[in-house]
């Protein structure tokens, strides 16, 4: 009996999850390009210090390093915890008319989404490979 190769949906699967890995750190350097682009519209030369916080996300796309991973991840998880915080706090200090607008719900998703990304960071320093 002779074994075929792999099924291609086994093959899909692991190039999938292979570059899922990546997800958070192309979440990061997203967000600091909108961050530039947004300041840099408005501030000119002065936005182009921002762009240095995609240096260690794309750094860790293109060669991995443990530990760089993990203090990405907790950082992160820090500021972003930090966030959820100031959130909440302004949350219930909000009339609830202003609720209905929808800049609390986009940066409610986008606190929330920085915090997962960052616990994301966090488990991929846990894996041995990418």
């Amino acid at each position: 009996m002779v074994l075929a190769s792999e099924p291609k949906e086994l093959k899909q699967m692991k190039s999938i999850n292979k570059y899922a890995n990546w997800t958070p750190y192309l979440y990061f350097i997203a967000v600091t390009i909108y961050w530039f682009t947004d300041i840099n519209r408005e501030e000119g030369l002065s936005a182009y210090p921002i762009l240095l916080l995609a240096i260690p996300f794309l750094w860790q796309i293109i060669k991995p390093n443990g530990k760089l991973n993990f203090y990405l991840g907790i950082c992160f998880i820090c500021l972003s915890s930090y966030m959820i915080l100031a959130y909440l706090s302004d949350l219930m200090n909000i009339p609830p008319l202003i609720l209905a607008k929808g800049f609390i719900i986009y940066s409610g998703i986008f606190v929330f989404l920085n915090f997962i990304m960052s616990a994301w960071i966090v488990r991929n320093s846990y894996k041995r490979t990418f």
